[in-house]
């Protein structure tokens, strides 16, 4: 849009391409509450071949997926706040076991072939959490004031997935193996879904789109799925479901897997200019 425009005006120019509006009314309040961009803009390509939209189209078939996906972020964010509970305590017991509960920063403490300088950025990225939590978080505050240290099962609690992430990858290989063993999978397999999990729980945090998942962030997907016919060397959204199973336990996988199903479920019923197959291909689905 380069002028703004109301809702009543972004209405009509939906209508003007073609698309049907079953209820005005109430598609000028779903603009009202999430916006046009959000919705059509964001969710529009699909339904449409070239530059023009599929006959039938329907705006309701739009917002349909937009709350599929929707839905889907806030399924990832649960389960991924699952792994994200059980990484942290896996890191936390296996860094204070080996290098106690106040010197544990040290460079003797990471992989002799790391950057320094990346140890020094997390450092950095550390303390700055620390700062932000000081006289906010009572356990940072108890232990910096009575002892000047803060151990790592404190520490973990106030770093994100991402940042555990990134201190998973600069520890020595045997650390990694022993945090890694635990789901019986690879030290490399688990730093690269924790990359891709990274990246798509930060997604679903700030409305970002999930089904179209493409990242070039490679995952060893052969390991899991020896059949998966890849096209390239981007990781989809279906392959990331598959690599959720490699760290839940499975009774939370199995919840998982229902709830995205039931979520897939509901969108097939909702569409009627699209198959729902073309949705499953573009989240990474194959078919005979």
């Amino acid at each position: 849009m380069k002028e703004y425009k109301s809702n009543e005006e972004l209405l009509n120019h939906l209508l003007s391409k073609g698309v049907k509006v079953k209820n005005k009314r109430k598609a000028l309040s779903i603009f009202d509450k999430y916006t046009y961009y959000s919705v059509v803009n964001t969710y529009k390509e699909v339904f449409k071949i070239s530059d023009k939209y599929i006959d039938g189209v329907t705006f309701e078939e739009i917002f349909a997926l937009y709350e599929f996906d929707k839905n889907l972020k806030i399924i990832f964010l649960k389960y991924a706040l699952e792994i994200e509970i059980v990484i942290k305590s896996l890191m936390a017991n296996t860094i204070s076991e080996r290098y106690g509960l106040e010197k544990y920063l040290d460079y003797s403490c990471f992989a002799n072939n790391i950057d320094t300088t990346l140890i020094d950025d997390l450092k950095m990225r550390i303390n700055k959490e620390v700062s932000k939590n000081y006289k906010k978080h009572p356990a940072i505050t108890h232990y910096k004031d009575k002892y000047g240290f803060i151990p790592p099962f404190v520490i973990v609690k106030i770093l994100t997935l991402g940042e555990m992430s990134r201190y998973y990858g600069l520890l020595k290989q045997e650390d990694r193996q022993v945090i890694s063993r635990y789901f019986n999978i690879s030290d490399k397999l688990l730093k690269q879904i924790l990359k891709n999990l990274t990246i798509v729980r930060n997604d679903c945090a700030h409305n970002g789109r999930l089904y179209t998942y493409r990242s070039k962030f490679f995952i060893s997907y052969q390991k899991i799925d020896k059949a998966y016919k890849k096209k390239d060397d981007l990781v989809n959204l279906y392959m990331l479901i598959n690599c959720m199973g490699q760290l839940l336990d499975e009774k939370n996988y199995k919840k998982f897997v229902k709830q995205v199903n039931s979520e897939i479920n509901k969108l097939s019923r909702r569409l009627s200019s699209i198959d729902i197959k073309k949705i499953l291909h573009i989240i990474g689905f194959q078919y005979e």
